[in-house]
C-alpha cells in the first residue's frame, strides 16, 4: 500500500518580507542623509595664544555701530556690503589658495559673521576668524 500526500510542496519564496526591509532600509538611509549637511562653512578658528600658520592677503572688517548699523572694510578701505565680494575677487584673483582674514566687533550679531562667511563659501575662500590676544 503506498501514502501519496494530500498536499504538494510549492517551492516558490515570498518577497513581501523582503521588500518591506528594503522599504525600510530606503526610509533610514533617506532620514539619515539629511542629518548631513554638505554646505556647511569651514572656518578656521586660531587659538588666540599662537599664530596661524596660513598668512592671509586680505582682511574683512566688521564694524557695530549701534542699532542696525555697521560698516565694512576691505583691507581697510570702507566699502558696501554689497561691493564686498567684487573686491574680495579682485583682490584675490590669481591667489591659488586664497584665504581671508575676518575681524569683528564684540558686539556684532552672528548674522553679519555668516554673510561674509557665505561669501567666502561662494568664492572658495578659506575665512580665518581673528581673536585678540588671551
Amino acid at each position: 500500500m503506498s501514502i501519496k500526500r494530500s498536499s504538494k510542496v510549492e517551492s516558490s519564496f515570498s518577497m513581501a518580507s523582503m521588500t518591506d526591509i528594503v522599504f525600510l532600509l530606503l526610509i533610514f538611509f533617506l532620514v539619515t542623509s539629511t542629518l548631513i549637511n554638505p554646505n556647511a562653512l569651514r572656518l578656521l578658528l586660531p587659538k588666540s595664544n599662537s599664530q596661524t600658520p596660513d598668512k592671509p592677503r586680505v582682511s574683512v572688517s566688521i564694524k557695530h555701530l549701534g542699532e542696525n548699523k555697521f560698516e565694512f572694510y576691505v583691507k581697510s578701505k570702507r566699502v558696501e556690503f554689497n561691493e564686498i565680494e567684487r573686491s574680495l575677487q579682485l583682490e584675490l584673483i590669481n591667489e591659488p589658495d586664497p584665504v581671508i582674514s575676518i575681524f569683528v566687533d564684540k558686539t556684532t550679531p552672528t548674522e553679519q559673521l555668516v554673510r561674509i562667511l557665505n561669501i567666502a563659501s561662494r568664492n572658495n575662500y578659506r575665512p580665518i576668524l581673528a581673536t585678540s590676544p588671551e
